[in-house]
């Protein structure tokens, strides 16, 4: 750490250093909105005429600069720009951030403020703001403390963190390639090309569904020592799901309606802003009232229920009902109709299941390699974990 140096942030980087102004060359822009970015994952672009865009479409960047939203940075609206369009605009509600590459390499400094205390502090300062919701300003940034190492000690600590980040997203990619997939598969055995020897029946008449409940919250310790896994409906995530906010305990099981599901439950969020959300049971796990359980059997398998509850997700949200939030029953999902022909289904699990079970050994190399970023990550930045230079 000898050869660590401290900085005021503000001493090397400039922020919100470029705008679109009169000499702008560019008739159509791609623009890019704070809540269209998290943790460095672009959702969507848009694409406007320039005389269209919104009224925030000001802010220009360059390569490795680094856009930090300046709204509730909890919500961990952040991203690092590798190689931008030329025409790239983002929105004013981010800070941009320029570094000296002289002194700060910039994706060292990425990771420097992706750090939760980081953003935690910066949350804090955000809410003790006089706006009207929890916002920076770039001088909050600017006023941060920063100890640095040699130019070339943040790039090696900064390729280490890449690396692992790399790895993520390529499991990821591969992933969203794998879903797409199945999806299409799906769609070409049950729904674009459906044989005409087969019938149909409700889902309620060949698969057995579940629900769950929510122990008394008046009982802290059904929650502070539990180590069962309790799934909520807006942690259905479309995929498998590993582990849970909260755990209960088997008390708690016992003395309320939640129950244990197996591994490969397939779940559908029944109520509010989630209705028609999917995801499926890692290991056995429990859940809330809000979540309908599809359990597989010996003719419905697991991968079919899955693809059923991913095609068929829209159908679910179209039949919500209720004013004030949107919900729909568990005797609603199981008048819905399955394909009851079981050579078919079976034909359709043997195509489909390496591709599910790729999904699911990716996923669980990416929480262990999310895990270990995330151990490294204050433990390099600090100076604890030294890299060795080759």
């Amino acid at each position: 750490m000898s050869e660590w140096k401290e900085y005021k942030l503000g001493d090397l980087i400039e922020t919100n250093a470029k705008s679109i102004g009169r000499g702008y060359p560019y008739s159509k822009i791609l623009y890019l909105d704070t809540g269209s970015i998290t943790c460095n994952k672009i959702e969507s672009l848009q694409e406007f005429e320039l005389s269209e865009a919104p009224s925030r479409a000001k802010r220009l960047v360059s390569g490795d600069d680094i856009i930090y939203s300046s709204v509730r940075p909890d919500q961990l609206h952040y991203g690092f720009v590798q190689d931008p369009q030329n025409n790239l605009v983002v929105s004013t509600g981010f800070v941009t951030i320029t570094c000296n590459k002289t002194i700060l390499y910039p994706k060292f400094l990425y990771y420097y403020l992706i750090q939760s205390q980081i953003t935690e502090y910066l949350h804090s300062v955000a809410e003790a703001s006089t706006s009207a919701y929890p916002s920076l300003r770039p001088s909050d940034i600017e006023a941060l403390d920063i100890e640095i190492p040699p130019l070339e000690e943040q790039k090696r600590i900064a390729g280490v963190l890449s690396s692992l980040d790399d790895k993520i997203d390529l499991l990821n990619r591969e992933n969203v390639t794998l879903e797409a997939l199945a999806e299409t598969i799906f769609r070409h055995y049950f729904i674009e090309n459906p044989n005409p020897t087969w019938k149909e029946g409700k889902l309620g008449d060949y698969v057995k569904t579940t629900s769950g409940g929510t122990p008394s919250r008046k009982q802290s310790k059904y929650y502070t020592t539990g180590t069962i896994d309790w799934v909520k409906s807006k942690e259905l995530n479309g995929t498998f799901i590993f582990d849970t906010e909260e755990k209960i305990t088997e008390e708690a099981v016992c003395n309320s309606s939640a129950k244990f599901l197996p591994a490969n439950s397939v779940l559908i969020a029944m109520y509010g802003a989630t209705v028609g959300e999917y995801g499926i049971l890692a290991h056995s796990m429990t859940c809330n009232q809000a979540v309908c359980a599809l359990l597989p059997n010996d003719n419905y398998s697991y991968t079919y229920l899955l693809g059923w509850a991913i095609c068929y997700k829209q159908d679910l949200i179209n039949l919500a009902t209720g004013a004030a939030q949107q919900n729909i029953s568990q005797d609603l999902i199981k008048q819905q109709m399955v394909c009851t022909d079981y050579k078919l289904i079976r034909n359709y699990d043997e195509q489909v299941s390496p591709y599910i079970k790729k999904i699911k050994s990716n996923k669980q190399q990416i929480l262990t390699l999310s895990v270990l970023r995330d151990s490294l990550l204050s433990r390099l930045l600090s100076g604890e974990v030294k890299v060795v230079g080759q």
